[in-house]
């Protein structure tokens, strides 16, 4: 038998309410080189993928997951070995992670969207 959740029970267990009393970083200190680092790999990488299967299967997947766990673990090692050195100024954040997701995915659906503008120019050559 399925015994209903009481909604106090659903609070408790809630993720939000382990970053409760956490204060949203400015905008400002979300984007930092870090971010732009690992976006700029991860990016790199993406458009390669897009690229090729748009090339040769005219589709591509949805890349927010793939880009959002790939850019957790670059950060994540890289502020572990940073941390180990003692060298860590601010610790990684949600935050961050989206900056680096949404700028992935962006410069992927670049990748996805330009591609047909090349081929207008190769036909025209």
């Amino acid at each position: 038998m399925v015994s209903a959740r009481s909604e106090e029970e659903v609070e408790d267990t809630s993720v939000e309410k382990a970053f409760e009393g956490k204060v949203v970083p400015r905008w400002e200190k979300q984007i930092t080189v870090r971010a732009m680092v690992v976006s700029l790999v991860l990016a790199v990488l993406f458009t390669f993928i897009v690229m090729k299967l748009n090339l040769t299967t005219g589709i591509i997947p949805s890349l927010n997951i793939s880009a959002g766990l790939l850019g957790f673990f670059f950060v994540q090692i890289w502020t572990s070995v940073l941390a180990k050195m003692g060298m860590l100024m601010q610790p990684f954040t949600r935050q961050e992670n989206t900056v680096i997701q949404t700028c992935v995915v962006a410069s992927s659906g670049i990748a996805f969207s330009g591609i047909p503008l090349f081929f207008l120019h190769a036909f025209f050559q």
